[in-house]
């Protein structure tokens, strides 16, 4: 009688220990990160919380891709701000005309940095519910389920995907400052790089992935123009504004525990809307707000820096309280959620071909409503952290890439350095 109680207890324990480790799963924070129903030992632990460690803003239709990239494989390569114990991906054929099918996906530690090879013992398959297929509908986009995977900080993750079948506009990111891959047929679980031989400048279908983490308290979501998605930043080096801004992230003794999450778009502007198949401009600020920033996994505060597109690109936005209400929209969005939101000044552009006077006397209009608290809850000043002490209208000559606009890899260095970190945690949203 001892002997059968004394199993009957065991067996309970066994199953309880079982199901705490598999969990119930959802795309919700706070849960264990499988999937429902799924039974996959590769899945994480339930102690932790799902946070992004890597976005990319989909920016529009790729040229010349009206068929997709059928029996091809696309290893996209992507850098994590944060490590942890899980992982799963985010797809989107948000610019495709018909439903997209992706039948092999996996993620992979790359063995070097920017090398399509993946390390050792890292190769892991992705399902969608439980499925190795998934078809995304038109303007739609798809979580995987989460995956074990020891991911660390600041490592360079290969993310591939196997399309079989002809599926339209590529949705894509133009300006990824970073190399990945295509190859022909389904190699999307080949640990070697070899077959990989075409190099592509773009990200493509991929805008996230997030990491199970039990140490990152939550993300800080960047919406920007060219200057946050790093444009004339060191190619393949990761060493945009916000690269900058993880390290200090990671590094610094009482920096909140965040990631970062790049949401720059180049030519992106507050107000207008770009086309559809332009590699530069995206949907505005206020369009894509709550896709690309406010939905991302953990956000916990936002950072916003963008407005100069809106004076310099035609139709040249003259009237700064266009362009503050713009902002002010943002902000609006952001506290809805209940999240604080740091905004930066407008950077000098003196030299740039796009200069003009009056131009500049407007962004510094937007610059002294930023500045007396009239916009956002926080302000880093980044036009004090550029600009030229002896030509304030132009950058100063160490920050700047050449082109009078966007700073060099100096230069988003100081952006990151201009950022009281103190201003991203913990007080509550300020009513403006």
């Amino acid at each position: 009688m001892g002997y059968a109680l004394l199993a009957g207890l065991a067996a309970i324990v066994v199953l309880i220990s079982t199901a705490v480790f598999i969990g119930v799963g959802s795309d919700d924070d706070g849960l264990d990160g499988t999937s429902s129903g799924t039974r996959n030992p590769a899945s994480p632990a339930s102690s932790g919380t799902w946070v992004g460690t890597w976005s990319a803003a989909a920016v529009a239709a790729e040229p010349n891709t009206q068929r997709g990239f059928p029996k091809m494989s696309i290893r996209n390569v992507v850098h994590t701000s944060v490590g942890g114990t899980g992982a799963r991906i985010r797809l989107s054929n948000l610019y495709g005309t018909e439903p997209l099918t992706v039948s092999h996906a996996t993620v992979a530690l790359a063995a070097a940095p920017s090398n399509p090879t993946a390390a050792t013992g890292t190769m892991r398959r992705l399902t969608f519910n439980n499925s190795r297929t998934v078809t995304i509908p038109a303007g739609e986009s798809v979580t995987s389920d989460a995956v074990r995977l020891n991911v660390p900080h600041a490592a360079d993750l290969l993310v591939t995907t196997y399309t079989p079948t002809p599926s339209g506009p590529v949705t894509y990111h133009p300006y990824a400052r970073q190399t990945s891959y295509v190859a022909a047929g389904d190699r999307a679980e080949e640990t070697s790089g070899t077959a990989f031989t075409q190099q592509s400048p773009y990200w493509r279908y991929l805008t996230s992935v997030d990491v199970w983490s039990s140490e990152t308290r939550g993300a800080v979501a960047v919406l920007g123009d060219s200057i946050t998605d790093g444009i004339t930043s060191s190619p393949g080096a990761n060493r945009r504004w916000t690269d900058f801004l993880a390290e200090r992230m990671r590094t610094e003794r009482d920096a909140p525990h965040y990631s970062v999450l790049n949401g720059g778009i180049s030519g992106n502007r507050v107000l207008v809307d770009g086309p559809r198949y332009s590699p530069n401009n995206g949907p505005s600020g206020l369009t894509r707000m709550q896709r690309d920033i406010l939905t991302r996994s953990g956000v916990k505060a936002v950072v916003i820096e963008m407005g100069l597109n809106d004076i310099i690109k035609p139709p040249r936005q003259r009237d700064p309280n266009r362009i503050v209400a713009g902002l002010r929209q943002l902000v609006k969005d952001a506290h809805a959620r209940g999240l604080r939101v740091v905004g930066g000044t407008l950077t000098p552009f003196g030299g740039h071909r796009g200069y003009r006077p009056q131009l500049d006397a407007t962004r510094q209009r937007v610059n002294e409503q930023i500045r007396q608290g009239k916009v956002y809850d926080a302000v880093v000043d980044f036009d004090a952290a550029l600009r030229d002490p002896a030509n304030p209208a132009r950058l100063r000559p160490a920050y700047d890439s050449g082109d009078h606009l966007h700073p060099s890899d100096n230069g988003y260095r100081a952006m990151a350095e201009a950022l009281d970190l103190k201003l991203l945690r913990g007080s509550s949203p300020t009513k403006l």
